[in-house]
């Protein structure tokens, strides 16, 4: 049964911290009934999932009526049409079944890093946990891809609680592998093109594929590897940012630290012209492509972000978002 949240449920729930917690991304599933990835009502059908799929057939769907295809079914000749102009007519529809999703977190090294509220890492489990609990109420097969420094977890598409469970668990191992300084190892830590060939390797066509990421190593590899993901699938990007990315206060001297070492920053301009400059190569990338980018901060209350993005009416959402902080 989807569950619906009260509004101080809602309002009270912020993440926190530099890592994960466990049971904090299990409850975001109190909130899958606040949100809906679709706008499409259930089908009937014995795979009746929440998307409308783009392999046509004998559905519950009318959608159109055109000329008749050799490889046409011919049950489906609207034979008043075929009547009235002489030429064979035959009615097409829409058949509504379930559609694999697969939910993919950056866990690497750079998304441990937070100025308010919680570390870019957290917030791009919660999403995805979030994203996960949602995929399931819209009774879609879950599915998810966990990236570290050195190694990864495939989890395939299921509609199942245990494997959205399973997905969760990855996501807050994976955070708690995350420290500050990094240790040294002699291999070369996986980059986001890695990430993507993975997806172009395990998603089949049709599937819908949301990224979490900060992005900050996105250049030319990646763009051909967005590309060929987008040719079969539907890709959503979810950029995650941290306010200190954007803008550093008030000009002057700064230190910053990692636990271990610190360092002095002393120019506020460079760092949000970096980030500025990321944001226009995936939008540029993103566009021709017909991807969506969403940007999600670490200041920002991830619910009502989702609930702008994918928020039903009348829910408790609707009548009283969150503050953002």
């Amino acid at each position: 049964m989807t569950q619906r949240a009260n509004v101080q449920q809602i309002d009270e729930y912020q993440l926190e911290g530099a890592y994960t917690d466990l049971n904090r991304l299990v409850g975001l599933h109190r909130f899958s009934g606040d949100l809906r990835l679709t706008k499409h009502h259930p089908g009937a059908a014995a795979q009746a999932g929440e998307w409308k799929t783009r392999f046509r057939g004998r559905g519950i769907d009318f959608e159109e009526v055109r000329l008749y295809q050799p490889g046409d079914d011919i049950r489906s000749i609207d034979w008043r049409v075929t009547a009235r102009s002489q030429k064979t007519h035959t009615r097409v529809y829409r058949e509504e079944k379930e559609r694999p999703v697969i939910l993919a977190a950056d866990m690497r090294s750079p998304m441990f890093f937070g100025s308010q509220n919680c570390f870019k890492s957290v917030l791009a489990a919660a999403l995805t946990s979030c994203l996960a609990w949602c995929s399931l109420a819209n009774r879609d097969r879950v599915g998810g891809l966990v990236f570290g420094d050195y190694s990864h977890r495939d989890i395939r598409p299921r509609r199942s609680k245990h494997n959205v469970l399973e997905l969760i668990r990855q996501l807050d191992a994976y955070s708690h592998l995350l420290t500050s300084p990094c240790p040294p190892r002699m291999e070369q830590p996986r980059s986001l093109s890695d990430l993507l060939e993975t997806l172009v390797r395990i998603c089949k066509p049709g599937t819908a594929v949301f990224i979490a990421s900060d992005f900050h190593d996105f250049d030319e590899s990646c763009r051909k590897r967005l590309y060929q993901l987008a040719r079969h699938v539907e890709v959503t990007l979810f950029l995650i940012v941290d306010p200190l990315e954007e803008k550093l206060p008030a000009r002057g001297q700064f230190w910053i630290t990692n636990g271990v070492r610190r360092q002095r920053l002393s120019d506020s301009s460079s760092h949000g012209w970096v980030l500025s400059q990321r944001i226009e190569k995936l939008e540029q990338a993103c566009g021709p492509l017909g991807v969506c980018l969403h940007r999600f901060s670490t200041g920002d209350h991830l619910l009502s972000g989702m609930h702008r993005l994918y928020g039903r009416r009348n829910s408790p959402m609707s009548s009283n978002q969150p503050r953002e902080s």
